[in-house]
C-alpha cells in the first residue's frame, strides 16, 4: 500500500484569500493527499514553515507565489546542510505577476493543474544559483539581471501590475528603453573575459525576467551551467529595431547585438556599486561572484519541460 503523500504549500499572504486556490487544496485532498497550508505574513516566515516541513517530514513544500515566492523557499531549502535527496522536492504553484520561471517551464497557470503536476509526476534534479557579494551568499532559483531588466522589474508599478499583469513589465521597459544609462563593468568566467558598457545583463538558471523578457534563451536548469546574456548600449537605427521588435513580443530581437556564454561560474567587477536582481530581490555590490550549483535541489516540473535538458524523461 502506498504511504499517504504529504504535501506543505507554503502560500504568499496576497493569495490567502484566492478562491481558485480553495478550490485546488480541496479537490487534491479529496483526491487523497494530506496537503497543509501555511500562509506567509512577514519576512522569515517562509524559512521557518520550510523547517516545519522538514522536521514534520513532508515530501513535497510548494511554494503558492511568484518567483519571488518561489525563490524564498528554494533559498530557505538550499541553505540547508542536507542533500537534495534528504531534503523535500520543490513544486510552484505560480499566482504573482510576473510568473517567469513558470512560464518558461510550462508549469500550468490553473492551480488544480499545477497541484495535479505534483501528483503525477517524479521530482527531478534541478539546479540553483548562488552569488556570493559583500561576504553575504544569496541564491535563486531563476535568474540574476542587471541594468534594463533590473529597472523594470524594481520600477514597474504596483497599481499597473495588478491592471495588466506580466504586460505591465512589457509596458514599464519600453518607456525606459531609449533612456538608460549604460552601466561598465568587467565579467570573467572558465574561458570567457569581457569589459564594457551594457544596458542589460543576465544570469541565468531559468530564461525570463521582468515579465517575460527571454534574457538567457539557452538556460537549462539541469545543465550544470549558468547562461550568461551581456547587451551592449543600442543607438540609432538600431534602437528603433530592437523596441519595436519587443514591442512585438519578438524575444529574438537581441540575439543580434547580444553576447552569450555558458559557464560554470563568473565573477563581475565595476567601478561603481551595481545592482543584481535576484528573482526580484536587489543585491548591490561593486564585486560579485556567481556560480551554478548542479543538482542541488529536486523539482516537481512538466515531463516536457523545455528548461530541462533531457525533458523527455520523467524521473532524474
Amino acid at each position: 500500500m502506498q504511504p499517504t503523500p504529504r504535501w506543505r504549500l507554503i502560500l504568499n499572504g496576497k493569495s490567502a484569500g484566492d478562491q481558485a486556490v480553495r478550490e485546488a487544496v480541496t479537490a487534491l485532498r479529496e483526491q487523497g493527499v494530506r496537503l497543509d497550508v501555511r500562509v506567509t505574513w512577514e519576512g522569515g516566515d517562509a524559512e521557518r514553515y520550510v523547517a516545519e516541513a522538514i522536521a514534520d517530514g513532508v515530501d513535497v513544500v510548494i511554494a503558492g507565489g511568484g518567483d519571488g515566492t518561489l525563490s524564498e523557499v528554494a533559498t530557505t531549502l538550499a541553505h540547508r546542510d542536507e542533500s537534495a535527496e534528504a531534503l523535500p522536492a520543490l513544486a510552484l504553484l505560480p499566482l504573482g505577476t510576473a510568473n517567469d520561471f513558470a512560464s518558461a517551464c510550462g508549469i500550468p497557470a490553473d492551480p488544480e493543474a499545477a497541484l495535479r503536476l505534483v501528483r503525477d509526476g517524479a521530482a527531478v534534479p534541478m539546479d540553483l544559483l548562488k552569488l556570493d557579494a559583500n561576504g553575504q551568499a544569496h541564491w535563486a532559483a531563476n535568474l540574476a539581471s542587471g541594468g534594463f531588466g533590473t529597472e523594470v522589474t524594481t520600477e514597474t508599478n504596483e497599481g499597473l501590475k495588478k491592471l495588466l499583469g506580466g504586460l505591465a513589465y512589457v509596458v514599464t521597459g519600453l518607456s525606459k528603453l531609449g533612456r538608460i544609462e549604460p552601466q561598465r563593468a568587467r565579467l570573467r568566467g572558465p574561458g570567457f573575459a569581457w569589459e564594457g558598457e551594457f544596458i542589460a545583463l543576465g544570469i541565468g538558471n531559468g530564461r525570463q525576467a521582468g515579465g517575460g523578457q527571454a534574457l538567457c534563451p539557452e538556460a537549462l536548469i539541469d545543465y550544470g551551467l549558468l547562461a550568461v546574456t551581456v547587451v551592449p548600449p543600442l543607438q540609432g537605427e538600431l534602437l528603433g529595431t530592437v523596441g519595436t521588435a519587443l514591442a512585438a513580443g519578438k524575444d529574438a530581437a537581441l540575439d543580434g547585438v547580444a553576447v552569450r556564454r555558458q559557464l560554470s561560474w563568473i565573477e563581475i567587477e565595476a567601478p561603481q556599486t551595481l545592482t543584481l536582481n535576484l528573482d526580484g530581490e536587489p543585491v548591490q555590490a561593486m564585486a560579485f561572484r556567481i556560480q551554478c550549483m548542479p543538482k542541488r535541489l529536486r523539482m516537481h516540473l512538466p515531463v516536457d519541460c523545455p528548461l530541462r535538458a533531457n525533458p523527455a524523461t520523467v524521473g532524474p
